[in-house]
């Protein structure tokens, strides 16, 4: 425990609960797998998911996102000047670029993303897919390696497989209700190489063969990644293997409950908790030592992300905020918080401005569930 005069980092464990809470309400895989993981990991993993969350929210209000990244370009620069505002997301996620020496090129990556979503951008070929797939969950498939302390170049680049096949099984899954804001992820020369026009298929969409063929593509090439990331999984520290591999093992049965005869236009393909409580058991049961998929090339994409972290100075460690039971440790930790504020008050609440951010739980959306 530090000395009450030295504060630890900038959140609380008041930010910190509420970074857990908006995870619990707003991806129930996540957050089951999040279990799986030490109380140390945990919690800055909830800031990560928090801090996405928030970017979709934000990039979501208005066409373009123009507003929303206006917004969070002003946060990134208060996060890396080491003086965040006062929103507990932003305070969080402040304390995880510290501690695990996050470049800004990894959020900037997803903002970027999350950019091309409220735009409508649309994917020509199957590499223009992954690029924006590297961005939106690539993106935090590296955050939550250096979370869990790893920042060598083939670990994070099993990361980033297994973001990007995750977000190709959302892709699968949510095919129907793309259609219906207008919005297509399908790469388009696969639609047209199986004859199916683009603009007709989104004025009225159905399941055909065609369609059935295409998605078989796309979960194939998942499946691939899946099996690449398992490498990654294994070269993880030992306590933080079952929940990541809970979570791989999650995401890919969604994309076999598609194969097993889904119809993603009429219905949303989902794992019940019968299954859950399966993979649990496979997670559990598994042996995960696996590493000769380690040394395989990154996808491309991800390349310069990746040596952007190996070019990141080391981070500052600091103490993490007990456990919820350890209540003179988390009484503690609060006093050297509150004892720190009168020398770093945040440049919002010294020009008497408060934060227009606002979290707002809701179900799982596109990018980074």
């Amino acid at each position: 425990m530090p000395p009450l005069s030295q504060p630890s980092g900038f959140s609380t464990p008041a930010n910190c609960a509420a970074c857990r809470e908006s995870i619990r309400q707003g991806s129930q895989s996540f957050y089951m797998a999040s279990l799986m993981l030490p109380v140390a990991i945990r919690e800055p993993a909830y800031a990560v998911y928090a801090f996405c969350r928030m970017a979709d929210d934000l990039i979501d209000r208005d066409e373009g996102g123009i507003e929303g990244i206006r917004i969070l370009g002003q946060m990134l620069d208060r996060i890396y000047r080491n003086r965040p505002g006062p929103h507990f997301v932003e305070r969080v996620f402040a304390d995880v670029v510290e501690r695990f020496a996050l470049p800004r090129e990894i959020p900037e990556a997803l903002i970027e993303g999350l950019a091309w979503d409220a735009e409508g951008r649309r994917y020509e070929t199957l590499e223009d897919l992954v690029a924006y797939a590297v961005r939106v969950a690539g993106t935090v498939g590296f955050m939550m390696t250096l979370v869990m302390g790893r920042r060598e170049p083939n670990v994070l680049a099993r990361a980033c497989d297994l973001g990007v096949a995750m977000q190709l099984t959302n892709i699968a899954r949510d095919i129907g209700e793309d259609a219906g804001n207008g919005r297509i992820y399908m790469p388009l020369s696969w639609l047209r190489d199986g004859g199916v026009d683009p603009e007709g298929w989104l004025a009225a969409p159905r399941y055909g063969p065609e369609i059935q063929a295409v998605v078989a593509r796309l979960l194939a090439d998942a499946e691939l990644l899946y099996d690449r990331s398992l490498s990654g999984v294994a070269a993880l520290p030992a306590s933080c293997r079952l929940g990541i591999n809970l979570a791989r093992l999650l995401y890919r049965e969604i994309g076999r409950e598609i194969g097993r005869g889904v119809d993603p236009v009429k219905d949303r393909a989902v794992t019940s908790r019968r299954q859950k409580m399966r993979l649990l058991a496979e997670a559990a049961g598994g042996r995960i030592s696996d590493l000769a998929a380690l040394p395989e090339p990154a996808i491309h994409s991800a390349v310069s992300l990746i040596a952007a972290i190996a070019m990141a100075p080391p981070g500052r460690a600091l103490p993490a905020i007990p456990p919820w039971w350890n209540v003179m440790g988390r009484s503690e930790h609060m006093i050297a918080l509150l004892m720190g504020f009168s020398t770093r008050a945040p440049a919002a609440e010294a020009s008497g401005r408060s934060s227009p951010l606002v979290l707002r739980p809701r179900p799982d959306t596109r990018s980074h569930r």
